[in-house]
């Protein structure tokens, strides 16, 4: 049987270290779908997508929203890279609602555009339903 215990994890940005410490659960949001951190947990380096990140120690639960970067699981440590992490304090809901309007009117002409538009629209509702969730 599996040891639940405890493992390390740090966020990091390119301004700060938003996070290092102790959890027992992280549920990381990779560019093709959520995956959860328990101890033990094989190797794994993933690519991040826009969404947020949830942590469990004990019965503290925190979430941040993170825009992209990389994780990587190694012998019970799970270091995040991300551009920015952002608690739900830091989330100002109406503009987040701003930008998903303003997301959603973005004229799609190529690839590039429409990956533009796809990622503003899935940052402002990561955003929304963070700062919901206060």
């Amino acid at each position: 049987m599996p040891d639940h215990g405890t493992f390390r994890c740090a966020i990091v940005t390119p301004d700060a270290a938003v996070f290092d410490g102790a959890a027992d659960f992280v549920a990381l949001p990779a560019h093709d779908g959520e995956i959860g951190i328990l101890r033990g947990r094989a190797p794994l380096l993933c690519k991040l997508g826009i969404g947020v990140l949830r942590l469990h120690v004990g019965d503290t639960k925190r979430s941040w929203f993170v825009d992209g970067g990389f994780a990587q699981v190694l012998d019970d440590r799970v270091t995040v890279l991300t551009r920015q992490a952002r608690p739900p304090e830091a989330i100002d809901r109406a503009a987040a609602e701003r930008d998903l309007a303003a997301a959603q009117e973005i004229r799609v002409a190529d690839e590039r555009t429409r990956q533009a538009r796809a990622d503003a629209i899935a940052r402002a509702r990561a955003q929304i339903r963070l700062g919901s969730a206060r």
